[in-house]
């Protein structure tokens, strides 16, 4: 079974629990999340990460936030979207983050007559529920759809995670492989390493050996020659956000993936939910990069890598790939197959964030 990243503890008052992902694989802890603030940095550190994951996360700091001020209805709302605002300052690339906290924003108005701040707080809490609950269910719909589309046998690279690890459950575009896998197609997985932060060395390695699915680590460099070799049948990755014409941000290095894909002639797959698709963005361009701690590239983990000073440092946390890099975006509501404006309108237009 994939693990299970984050979960509530207990009702109202409660606490959030997830797995504290900077000290995978050597060490599986459990961080309790009590207030706001503490939810705030889980995120910005990457404690939790992953557009869905941190979505949700988000969504239960909220009421994290309600709850600690439950004098009145109105003091635990004013508290609630005080949390909103907080949290959504953490990361700006994945979109998830934002939608999850729009919903949670328009739970807060729609509760404001509630008998009681305990009784209000609940109602968050619900909703939170339900952004958890959802996202489970999504997974396990986009698992479906994209197992399909590997072949028996199939090889597939990944980049990064985009497992359990990254989502409520399960996952996007481990969701696809995991689906694949206990469908009896006998998938095997290339995951490419993903430098800085080795997203895909410390969690995506580890989370499919855990669920028994054959894996090969590999640096990032070598997708290219791995390519060149036949040793690739398809890539699937997940997606921080998409915008309306089909344009990708997740990691970077996804976007070299894509461009070598193309040149050997190998289906490249997206697997992200209709949460993370942003209509209010014509393309990619439009899309905030986040750039994070130059200390990342400097160093590996504890290890100093490079010249700690006197070197200068560009530190990207994702790139863009064009539409017409993707063969299809696999998504809980089906594949949109060709990649454009019409096609992603069509399958997730009413469902996406606006």
């Amino acid at each position: 079974m994939p693990i299970e990243t984050i979960r509530w503890r207990g009702g109202v008052p409660g606490s959030l629990e997830l797995i504290d992902q900077r000290r995978l694989p050597q060490e599986r802890m459990l961080l309790t999340l009590q207030t706001v603030d503490e939810t705030w940095e889980a995120i910005k550190t990457l404690a939790v990460r992953g557009a869905p994951a941190i979505g949700v996360a988000a969504a239960y700091g909220v009421v994290l936030g309600a709850q600690g001020a439950r004098d009145s209805v109105d003091a635990a709302a004013a508290a609630a979207l005080a949390a909103a605002e907080h949290l959504a300052t953490s990361r700006p690339t994945a979109v998830n983050l934002f939608w999850a906290l729009d919903r949670m924003r328009a739970r807060v108005d729609s509760e404001r007559g509630a008998a009681d701040p305990s009784a209000f707080c609940e109602a968050l809490l619900a909703e939170a529920t339900a952004i958890f609950e959802e996202d489970r269910e999504t997974c396990r719909a986009i698992g479906r759809h994209g197992a399909a589309l590997f072949p028996a046998g199939a090889r597939v690279l990944t980049h990064c995670n985009a497992g359990g690890l990254a989502t409520a459950d399960y996952g996007t575009a481990l969701g696809c492989i995991y689906a694949a896998h206990e469908s009896g197609r006998g998938v095997e997985v290339l995951a490419c390493e993903t430098r800085p932060l080795l997203q895909g060395a410390r969690l995506t390695a580890y989370e499919l050996r855990e669920a028994g699915v054959p894996v090969t680590l590999i640096t990032d460099g070598m997708s290219g020659f791995a390519m060149q070799r036949g040793k690739v049948d398809a890539v699937v990755v997940g997606a921080d956000r998409i915008a309306r014409n089909g344009d990708v941000a997740n990691k970077i290095g996804t976007y070299t993936h894509a461009v070598l894909a193309r040149r050997h002639g190998i289906p490249f797959y997206v697997a992200a939910p209709a949460s993370t698709f942003d209509l209010s963005l014509a393309s990619g361009a439009d899309i905030p990069i986040e750039e994070r701690d130059p200390g990342e590239v400097l160093r590996c983990r504890e290890a100093v890598t490079a010249p700690q000073e006197g070197v200068g440092v560009w530190n990207p946390a994702f790139d863009v790939t064009p539409a017409e890099l993707v063969t299809a975006i696999i998504t809980e509501h089906g594949v949109i197959q060709p990649v454009g404006e019409a096609e992603v309108l069509g399958v997730v237009g009413e469902h996406a964030r606006r």
